[in-house]
């Protein structure tokens, strides 16, 4: 029977901190890495074990989940001056979470594997609320050695897992043509609401019917809430979507394909961005519409 694994979570964000907790429910040693002090002593308090800097996560974990923002942040963490590269022992496993440019995770895997570590190229969708659930969407590809030595640990916070095949690279294009719909999905849903608005409709009785009706979406179910209640406490923020659908338009203008949504979206949240609303949730683009048209956007229920 295979000797049980140790998980390291790197980056304690919404979606990170609900995979430890996840991890933890089921019975995983799980161990936590984060430069915010606050959320490693929530995480302390929780159950889990948390690591100073990752030469000690190294010490105690053979497989490492990374949820960090950008490939700057995986790469630092991989292989910067105390990165886990030159640290974690031969056999481990690194899960990258992270949205990343496609081409990315095979380079990574070549670097790991001349220190005989795995990568999988794993990427999540799910959000908070299915991260503490346990019950995230993982696309996952890599090598058959890697998700051997996955196998204990991706059922602790996935609801779902797709093995996309062997290579690093596809999950994340999957994960890239995600983005794209979410991202577009998203910035509809905010135009469409702010245009019922400008034209008299009560928001609360849009939300109903459109959610009843053909014009809906997942995004539009899920995030409208946010503006109707007034809240854009960021779940997932304006910025995100400023990296995440310029990933998705880096990679469509090295294949010569054209992406007009995306990136009409794109400038939408970088609009948004720049009227200074880039860490509010990505449903704050309406109040680029609001800014534009001068409707009035339903108040913040805590403030009534």
């Amino acid at each position: 029977m295979a000797r049980q694994k140790t998980l390291g979570v790197v980056g304690l964000g919404a979606m990170g901190y609900g995979a430890a907790l996840s991890a933890l429910r089921s019975g995983l040693t799980t161990w936590g890495y984060d430069k915010r002090p606050e959320v490693c002593a929530a995480l302390q308090q929780a159950g889990g074990q948390i690591a100073t800097d990752l030469n000690e996560l190294a010490q105690h974990c053979d497989a490492v989940l990374l949820l960090v923002v950008n490939a700057a942040q995986v790469e630092e963490v991989l292989f910067g001056e105390h990165g886990l590269a030159a640290q974690l022992r031969p056999g481990s496993v690194v899960l990258c979470a992270a949205t990343v440019d496609p081409s990315l995770p095979a380079q990574w895997a070549a670097r790991l594997a001349e220190q005989q570590i795995h990568l999988l190229d794993a990427p999540v969708s799910g959000g908070p609320v299915k991260a503490a659930a346990g019950t995230m969407t993982v696309m996952a590809s890599g090598s058959a050695e890697a998700f051997a030595a996955a196998e204990q640990v991706l059922p602790a916070y996935a609801g779902k897992v797709y093995r996309l095949g062997d290579e690093p690279g596809i999950a994340s294009t999957v994960k890239m043509v995600n983005q794209h719909l979410a991202g577009v999905h998203i910035a509809a849903a905010c135009e469409a609401m702010a245009l019922g608005i400008r034209a008299g409709a009560n928001p609360d009785t849009l939300y109903e019917v459109i959610t009843q009706s053909a014009g809906n979406s997942w995004m539009f179910e899920n995030r409208v809430p946010h503006i109707l209640a007034g809240n854009y406490t960021p779940l997932s923020s304006v910025n995100i979507f400023v990296k995440d659908l310029g990933i998705v338009l880096d990679a469509a203008r090295k294949l010569a394909f054209p992406l007009p949504l995306a990136a009409a979206a794109h400038q939408l949240y970088l609009g948004t961005a720049a009227a200074g609303h880039g860490q509010e949730d990505d449903s704050a683009v309406i109040k680029l519409y609001a800014a534009l048209s001068g409707i009035a956007l339903p108040a913040s229920k805590e403030a009534v």
